[in-house]
């Protein structure tokens, strides 16, 4: 009997060294399991988990399970996640990322490509390691509008005396403040419930995050804003980056930028079903007055180009590419 139990003694060992090896990591993000962000991150976990099988094992955490989107930028820093998306949120990291909040500046996801690949990677990416956060990729949070219960929302003053939550971050805040609006910086996870129970009148996000977090079932209106393009970026801890062996870290890399066209081409599709579904829920939709809005946020660009040493540059840069 005892020269059975070597050979599966030894093949128990091997089996938990094979183990051992593979290099678990964890992506956490505050959207809900049913919103584009998910998806885009299932998507890369899956490729990821598919080409470094054995080697590497990405696991996905939804709708806050590992935190707030400050919590996950902390985590990153310290490693205790490997993965987020912020949004928004990047803007507290580095002021470059305020750009990205400017009202109607980016007019569409090909003039995002354009952005992403011209200016974002040499002008902006680079300034967040110096504060614990490395991106790695480029996806989509989406193009954002407004909900609320109180009035359906024409003209920026019709946003007038309005509580609106913000997500964390300096511009949005001073974009709905310039519009008359009363805007505070809110969690997305704390969201639903300041809408229901009336501590927020409305809120502002792309179709994925409202259908998503289904805030048609507490709001009355949306208005078609169309304010701000939102990307989401795949951030990683800068340290924990560094300890990856090279070979992995380049192929994850590779990874995360080859969703990228994956993202934009889904997420153009889900906007057309999203807003057909939101239609059926009952919640009454109008378009804005663009044209009202783009004439209200000229303050907006002035601030961004005073108070951001790059900001005028890097206005002047989306506004070059949009036209190609």
């Amino acid at each position: 009997m005892l020269r059975f139990a070597l050979p599966a003694a030894l093949a128990l060992a091997l089996a938990a060294n094979a183990n051992a090896q593979t290099i678990e990591l964890k992506l956490g993000n505050t959207s809900s399991p049913s919103a584009s962000q998910t998806a885009a991150a299932n998507e890369f976990a899956r490729r990821v988990n598919e080409k470094l099988a054995g080697k590497v094992k990405v696991t996905v955490f939804p709708n806050s399970q590992l935190g707030n989107e400050n919590e996950l930028l902390q985590k990153l820093k310290i490693g205790t996640v490997d993965f987020s998306q912020p949004s928004t949120v990047m803007s507290t990291v580095a002021g470059e990322f305020g750009v990205f909040d400017m009202p109607y500046l980016i007019k569409d996801r090909a003039h995002m490509a354009r952005f992403r690949d011209q200016v974002f990677w040499k002008d902006i990416a680079p300034k967040t390691e110096a504060q614990g956060v490395k991106v790695i990729a480029v996806w989509e949070n989406g193009f954002r509008h407004i909900t609320n219960s109180v009035r359906p929302i024409n003209k920026p003053e019709d946003l007038k005396g309005i509580k609106l939550r913000v997500p964390p971050g300096i511009w949005r805040a001073k974009m709905f403040q310039a519009y008359g609006a009363s805007p505070s910086p809110m969690q997305f996870s704390e969201l639903f419930v300041a809408l229901q129970t009336g501590v927020m009148d409305g809120q502002e996000n792309p179709l994925t995050n409202i259908w998503g977090a289904k805030m048609q079932e507490v709001q009355k209106y949306l208005s078609l804003t169309n304010h701000v393009y939102s990307p989401s970026f795949l951030a990683v801890g800068a340290a924990r980056w560094k300890r990856l062996p090279a070979d992995i870290a380049k192929q994850i890399e590779e990874i995360a930028q080859g969703t990228q066209s994956w993202v934009l081409e889904n997420e153009a599709k889900e906007d057309g079903i999203l807003l057909d579904k939101l239609k059926q829920s009952g919640i009454a939709i109008n378009t804005a007055d663009r044209e009202a809005f783009v004439k209200a946020s000229a303050s907006i660009y002035a601030d961004f180009a005073k108070e951001v040493p790059a900001g005028k540059s890097l206005i002047d840069k989306a506004l070059a590419l949009a036209a190609k």
